[in-house]
This record gives structure tokens, sequence and C-alpha cells, in this order.
């Protein structure tokens, strides 16, 4: 299972994040969140990551213009869409910048099924998307709400590799480890406040993530790794 550490804004949280074995880092570039970060915080924050750890710059309907100065000024290395953005959009301002993209889709019970959901990852899959986040849906939030939605809605045979969000923590992540996807994303289930993780919080998460995998493949089991 790979995981991704999402919202950082303290320096000492991103550096135990990596020492703790994360697969990538999420840095917000949404000013309305509370676990927004600046350009001078991000380079900071960027500075202080090994090779080999995956930056996520996560963007809600960013103009143009504006994410290629961000691109210019962060090293990240994914961009994560996680506004409104239609798949011609998104492709359009990756290409503007030569990065690798997710995009996130908010899951509601009342509006989505599974086939639903499978052919919305379809269309992205089909504009160039390297994989498709799921997160809950929430009428006024793009996202770190903390919910969590009907994972019954996540789709078998998925045409781009899963990553999960919404709801996450130490305590439920070991529930993921049958489902069809590719990686867990977290950011409240690790924090003593918006932004600021618990050292303790991520510790368990990645401990819960890594004995989970251990015991699958003790038993001689494929990780769930990908789709």
């Amino acid at each position: 299972m790979h995981v991704k550490f999402c919202g950082f804004t303290q320096p000492n949280d991103i550096k135990l994040a990596a020492q703790l074995g994360v697969d990538a880092v999420g840095l917000v570039f949404y000013p309305p969140s509370p676990r927004a970060v600046t350009i001078e915080q991000a380079q900071s924050l960027s500075a202080s990551l090994p090779a080999f750890i995956s930056i996520v710059a996560l963007v809600v309907n960013m103009p143009r213009a504006e994410l290629i100065e961000l691109a210019n000024q962060v090293a990240f290395d994914i961009i994560q869409f996680h506004g409104d953005e239609t798949p011609e959009q998104c492709a359009q301002l990756a290409s503007a910048v030569n990065k690798r993209w997710i995009k996130a889709l908010r899951i509601n019970a009342d509006q989505h099924t599974a086939a639903s959901v499978s052919a919305e990852i379809n269309e992205f899959a089909a504009a160039g998307a390297n994989s498709i986040l799921l997160d809950a849906y929430h009428p006024h939030k793009y996202g770190g709400t903390g919910a969590r939605f009907d994972w019954s809605l996540l789709p078998q045979d998925s045409s781009l590799p899963i990553i999960l969000a919404g709801g996450l923590n130490a305590d439920n992540v070991a529930a993921t480890l049958d489902l069809p996807i590719y990686a867990v994303d977290v950011s409240g289930g690790i924090e003593s406040d918006k932004g600021k993780k618990d050292a303790a919080k991520m510790r368990a998460f990645m401990k819960a993530v890594k004995r989970d995998r251990w015991q699958n493949e003790t038993l001689g089991e494929p990780s769930n790794i990908s789709n």
C-alpha cells in the first residue's frame, strides 16, 4: 500500500513523515483551506525532503497563469486537481507545466453508483490522468472534511489506480487492505489541529499500514499495490 500524507505546514512534521517512509506528501495551494501554504512556505517545506518522495501540489480551480507561476517557483512533482476541473482542463493545465496529474472526485452516495464512478474515472483516464483520488463529497468544501464515503462505490476494475481519501486514520486504515485501491491519502486523521500533524498519529498510521502489508505477505498473498 502506498501512502500519501497531505496538508503540511510545519517543517518538522514533513521531516518526520519522510523518516516514517511515506511515498508522497501533499502541499495545499488553496487559500480558503486552513492547511494552505504560501509559495515561500512551500519552498521551505520541499527543500527539507530527501529524494524519491513525491511532492504533490493540491490546487482548486487554479488559473493557468497562476499554476505556471507556482511551477516556476516550487519544485513539485505531481498536480492534484481538487476542484471542478474537467478532464480537458486538467490535461491542458498539466501540459502547460509538463507535470503528471491526479484528479480528485468527491463521491456522493445520493448521486453516485459504482458504475457512474467508473465512468467518470474513464473520462479522466482518456485525458491522461495518472491516478484518480476518491474523497467524500461536501456541498461547500473541496475535501479535507475528515468524512468517509461509502466504500462499496469503489469500482472493482478501475481504468486508473485509485487513491482512497476521506476519514482515514490509524484505527480504520487496516480495513482498506482488501479494497481495490493503489494508495491511501490522509490529512486530518494524523493531525492535532488543522495543518499541524501529530507525531504519534503519524507513527501509528504508518505502523498500521506496514503491519498489514507484512501480515499479507507472510500469508503468501500479494500486497494490494495496484489495480
